[in-house]
């Protein structure tokens, strides 16, 4: 462990964060009729817009009811075939909405044919961020932070944030750039966890693991080179798991930012794991050496 007697961490003001929490519906149409919403004709044929217009989209069973169930994330504007409404029924009326009511092949028009969009887009804002002072302080009682750098592979950023809720992470934290954004493709992935993990975006990864390490936090990267093992970490105090991009793994300065590199054990003839892999693997690790 670190000293971590230098005094208060420099943590960055609060800056393009989500909104504040709040519940309930904005905007949308009162009726379920079964015209398609001229607001999104124009809409992008693929799970993820053209260009970025501040809205979260989110499609499929589980990522929309985790939405809907969430009192954080405000909701815009629901499109749902008949049957995929009547499935949600009780939290869409829980929530006061009247969804527009589509075909498949509209939804398909607006998110791509290999959408598996089960009848459901969600428009929603983005979720608000944690700061990075509060993610300190639940890993100082809870499970380690996460810490993703540039991990563009939205299949994989939603595995890892299944793990993340499955294991008791206290939250994510991603860099702003070259990381999927939170909707889409990484919400059906993280098949609902997306509503339930705190997720920090930052625009420098190693400033804000020098602000975590002066709040206490030890800062542990996998590294499938490394000489410690991380079945040997006692896991006491707040710790956070920061692992590197699929194929390339840590970059020199992340690397050099933590306060010691280590490596799950494998067998011989399998000297690495998929980063969502070794996360699920490093947070389970990490429950049990809590537990004992």
């Amino acid at each position: 462990m670190h000293d971590d007697s230098k005094g208060k961490p420099r943590f960055k003001p609060r800056t393009g964060f989500g909104p504040k929490p709040r519940g309930g519906f904005r905007g949308g149409p009162k009726g379920g009729g079964s015209g398609f919403p001229k607001r999104l004709h124009s809409a992008p044929r693929s799970s993820e817009p053209a260009e970025d217009d501040g809205l979260v989209r989110l499609f499929g069973f589980h990522p929309v009811e985790a939405a809907l169930r969430n009192p954080h994330r405000v909701l815009l504007r629901l499109l749902a075939t008949e049957n995929a409404a009547h499935r949600l029924a009780e939290p869409i009326a829980a929530r006061g909405l009247t969804p527009a009511t589509v075909s498949p092949r509209d939804l398909d028009r607006l998110l791509g044919p290999d959408t598996v969009h089960q009848g459901l887009l969600l428009e929603t804002e983005p979720l608000p961020e944690p700061d990075l002072a509060d993610l300190a302080e639940a890993a100082a009682t809870g499970g380690p932070l996460i810490l993703l750098d540039q991990v563009t592979d939205p299949h994989n950023a939603g595995a890892i944030l299944r793990s993340a809720a499955a294991f008791g992470a206290s939250g994510v934290i991603t860099t702003r750039r070259h990381s999927p954004p939170l909707n889409g493709t990484l919400a059906k992935s993280a098949s609902g966890a997306l509503e339930l993990v705190k997720i920090a975006q930052v625009q420098n990864l190693a400033r804000a693991m020098t602000d975590l390490r002066e709040a206490g936090v030890t800062l542990l990267g996998l590294d499938g080179t490394a000489t410690g093992k991380i079945e040997d970490e006692p896991f006491t105090g707040p710790v956070a798991i920061v692992l590197g991009a699929e194929g390339k793994g840590l970059r020199q300065l992340t690397a050099e930012s933590c306060d010691r590199l280590v490596k799950i054990t494998t067998a011989d003839d399998l000297r690495s794991l998929n980063v969502s892999n070794a996360a699920a693997v490093a947070l389970h690790t990490a429950l049990v050496k809590k537990r004992v």
